[in-house]
Formats: structure tokens, C-alpha cells, sequence
């Protein structure tokens, strides 16, 4: 009897023993749940996000559609047909130059000189910052070629500049061609290409009114976009000032009387910055009179403080 009571007893704390361990196991697992954020709360995180990656995808299709339907607007018949028609003259050049309250800064664009050296326009600032490449010119003459056939058209621009210019160390002359091929713009290819242009040009002056031939590899959509390009065959020149505004602009094929606007609205603009710096000048000068003055009137009111 005394084995079969202390049997029972045992049984009994093993059941108890038991079943605390159980609650406190499903009591742990509770206090992990409550942690644990609601299932509602991450639904709706999770909705929110692609909510958000669906509109910047939207957004994105339909802006790529948008450019591409632009682009299957114009092809190279077209540019072909109004080349034909008006021999790349998309207007008539300026005959004064744009004033500078509402001149429109060019757009930066990333560019690689056949030295291989990254630079970017309106002011051809290299990342590896030389002291022959620091000084910003009072105007620059850019002129863009997007297709071989324009390089024609870009020197009947440039060298009558050079020629008119060619003792000017504020007036700086920048060609650039862009190439948008897809295999031109692999690495090894770019590297090649851009050793045979530095080969082929040896020879150059580099004194030559700060002339620089640069290139920009790549898609230049909204480039164009930003400049109202629309013609791929014809030539774009833009003249610019120190802070890079576009202050003139002419198209196609020089003619003289284009040239000899060029030439007016150069000096202008050259005229224009100077006057500007003599301004700066003399109001550093009135700046520093007065800076002397009230130190010399310090001075003499700290004196008489002093003998009193």
C-alpha cells in the first residue's frame, strides 16, 4: 500500500511538472508573437512600396515612349530631305548678341579630350585641374557636330574666328563631335579610336587661340532636347560667355555676313566683360577706401578714449 501511495504521488508531480512546462513554453511563445509586428501593418508596407516602384516604372515606360516616338518621328531621310532643301541653314544667325538677362545657360554635357583626360562643358572644366585649362575665357566659341558630314560647315565657322581672334588669350575656340555608336563607345574601341586621333594630330599647335577638339561618347537625346536640336546632318555654333550663357547662335554653312556678326557680337561680348571688370575693380577700390577710413577713424577714437 505504502509503494502504490508513493507511486501516485509521483505521477502526480510528474503531471504538474508537466504541464507548467507546457504553459510556460505556449506563455514564451506568446510574448514572441506580441513582439513581432502585426500582419496587417506589413501588408500594407509591402503595398505601399510596390505601389511606389509601379509608378516610377510607369513613369519610366512612359517617358522612354514618349522618346521613342520621338525619335521614329525623324530618321535620316528626313534630316536628308532638309538638308537638301535648305543645305543644313536651319536660320538665320543673330545678328546682335542675346542680352544677358535672358540668355539661356548651355547645358552641361561630359566630354573626353583625345588625351583621355574627362572634362566638362559650358567652361571645359577638367576633373584634373591644370593651370593651362583654369582660366575661364571671356567667350568661348562652341561649335557641335553630330555626324561627319557637319564637319565642313563647323570650319567655315571656326577658322575665320581663329583668324580674327588669334591674339586673344580670353576668347577660346572648343569643336565638339558626338558619337553615339554603339560599338564606338565600347572601352577597348574608344581607347583605339581616340589613340588614332591623337596620333593623326601630333602635329597640332596648341597655341592656337586655345583651341580644343573634345568628344562626347554616348546617347545625347535630351541633350538635344534641352538645345531644340532636331537636324543630325547640319552644324551648331553657340557663343558663350564666362558663365556660360548662350549669347549667339548660328547654323549650317557660314556666310559673310553671319561671319561678320560673329565678329561684332564676339567684340561685344568681350567689350561687355571688361567693362564689367572695371566696374569690380573700382567698387574693390571705394570698398577698400572705406575699409581704411573707418580703421583710421577707430584708430583715433580709441586715442582720445585713451587720453581721457
Amino acid at each position: 500500500m505504502v509503494v502504490r501511495a508513493s507511486m501516485r504521488r509521483l505521477i502526480t508531480q510528474s503531471s504538474f511538472i508537466r504541464a507548467s512546462i507546457v504553459v510556460s513554453s505556449n506563455a514564451r511563445q506568446q510574448d514572441k508573437l506580441h513582439l513581432l509586428p502585426p500582419q496587417h501593418l506589413a501588408r500594407l508596407a509591402s503595398n505601399r512600396f510596390l505601389d511606389i516602384y509601379q509608378l516610377a516604372s510607369k513613369a519610366s515606360i512612359e517617358k522612354e515612349r514618349a522618346r521613342i516616338a520621338d525619335e521614329m518621328s525623324r530618321g535620316y531621310f528626313a534630316d536628308m530631305a532638309e538638308l537638301k532643301n535648305h543645305g543644313g541653314k536651319i536660320a538665320i544667325a543673330n545678328k546682335e548678341i542675346t542680352p544677358a538677362m535672358v540668355a539661356v545657360k548651355f547645358p552641361d554635357l561630359e566630354v573626353i579630350d583625345k588625351d583621355g583626360m574627362t572634362a566638362k562643358l559650358p567652361c571645359l572644366q577638367y576633373e584634373n585641374v591644370n593651370a593651362h585649362y583654369a582660366t575661364v575665357p571671356k567667350a568661348s566659341l562652341l561649335c557641335l557636330s553630330f555626324r561627319a558630314n557637319s564637319q565642313a560647315m563647323i570650319n567655315s565657322w571656326s577658322l575665320p574666328f581663329i583668324e580674327a581672334f588669334s591674339k586673344s588669350e580670353n576668347v577660346h575656340v572648343c569643336e565638339v563631335s558626338f558619337i553615339d555608336s554603339w560599338l564606338l563607345r565600347r572601352n577597348p574601341i574608344k581607347r583605339l579610336l581616340l589613340w588614332y586621333i591623337r596620333k593623326s594630330n601630333r602635329d597640332e599647335s596648341k597655341n592656337t587661340l586655345q583651341k580644343k577638339t573634345v568628344y562626347s561618347f554616348g546617347d545625347h537625346y535630351y541633350f538635344r532636347k534641352e538645345l531644340k536640336i532636331l537636324n543630325l546632318l547640319t552644324g551648331y555654333i553657340f557663343l558663350l560667355d564666362k558663365f556660360g550663357r548662350i549669347r549667339w547662335q548660328g547654323f549650317g554653312m557660314a556666310s559673310e555676313d553671319e561671319l561678320a556678326s560673329l565678329v561684332s557680337c564676339t567684340s561685344a561680348l568681350l567689350k561687355e566683360e571688361s567693362d564689367v571688370g572695371q566696374c569690380q575693380e573700382q567698387q574693390r577700390a571705394k570698398t577698400t577706401k572705406c575699409e581704411v577710413h573707418l580703421e583710421k577713424e577707430s584708430d583715433k577714437s580709441s586715442q582720445s578714449l585713451a587720453a581721457r
